[in-house]
């Protein structure tokens, strides 16, 4: 009775002798033609690819991916080629994962961001602001805030040029939200001044003087706000950084299903692999090497 090894090794003589009867195509043609086989016995591109109305895969992208497969595993027979058409499948949905991976923080990023002030956003400051007895304090807080001041002042400064005087209307110009505030009171401040002319300065003189000062409070103010907006902002585009980096990751129930499916994936890319390598052993009549159980890295 003949020893397992024995047979074996009868086993392997008999697989390399068969295999130089088919040794597959070595000519550009036999090798061009059995790139069609795969293509007519394999998984075909079109049960691959996604064909939709928003998305739609690149079909040519996809058989030049699969021909370089075939080109580097070299596959022989139905069987083979349908092993290779398989990896080349698992490989391309695995690239899909990324790709999904991607879209996911993206949007995640994007519904994080706090940057983009549209107009509806504006309306609600005003609101808040409209809700405290002076505003600026709490419009100091944010660079949004500062630039409405300092568009207010800017046009308060506009009226007080075109009148000659401090005006009522160039008061009203430096209110936020309809409400008067540290500005605006400032302003009616210095024209009770003017009406009231307690140094009693001729006419003339007096006027020269008060709209000087005025000039002054409001170029001064202007600037000092012009420094604290470039401060908030630098200071809120910080922040958004450190907001969008920490969006950086799905949700972790998304995370978690794409992780599942990468882990699936990657085992049936592994084990086609695997049995491709014995097939292929098989028919060049070389030793099969043992299973080897190759699992996905844990994902942390």
């Amino acid at each position: 009775m003949e020893t397992e090894t024995t047979a074996t090794e009868k086993q392997i003589a008999a697989n390399r002798q068969n295999s130089q009867k088919s040794t597959g195509p070595k000519t550009p043609e036999g090798r061009a033609s059995s790139k069609m086989n795969a293509l007519k016995h394999g998984i075909r591109s079109r049960h691959v690819l996604v064909h939709g109305r928003n998305l739609c895969e690149d079909e040519e992208e996809f058989i030049a991916f699969q021909d370089r497969f075939h080109d580097e595993l070299d596959p022989v027979g139905p069987m083979e080629e349908m092993l290779v058409d398989t990896i080349v499948a698992t490989q391309w949905r695995l690239y899909r994962v990324l790709k999904a991976e991607s879209g996911e923080i993206a949007l995640s990023v994007d519904k994080g961001s706090g940057r983009p002030a549209p107009d509806d956003s504006l309306v609600n400051e005003y609101i808040l602001w409209g809700q405290v007895p002076d505003p600026v304090g709490m419009m100091m807080k944010s660079a949004k805030g500062i630039a409405v001041l300092i568009v207010n002042l800017s046009k308060a400064r506009e009226v007080f040029e075109k009148d000659g005087k401090l005006t009522k209307k160039a008061v009203d110009e430096a209110l936020t939200a309809g409400k008067p505030n540290g500005y605006s009171l400032k302003l009616a401040a210095l024209q009770t001044r003017l009406e009231k002319n307690p140094g009693k300065l001729p006419r003339r003189e007096l006027l020269a003087t008060h709209r000087q000062e005025v000039r002054d409070y409001l170029d001064k103010e202007t600037e000092r706000l012009k420094e604290k907006y470039l401060d908030a902002d630098e200071r809120e585009e910080i922040d958004e950084e450190s907001r969008q980096a920490a969006k950086t990751l799905p949700p972790m129930e998304t995370l978690e299903r794409i992780m599942r499916y990468e882990a699936k994936l990657e085992r049936q890319l592994y084990r086609a692999m695997a049995h491709l390598e014995r097939l292929q052993c098989m028919r060049r009549g070389v030793a099969i090497p043992p299973p080897l159980k190759v699992e996905p890295a844990e994902k942390l």
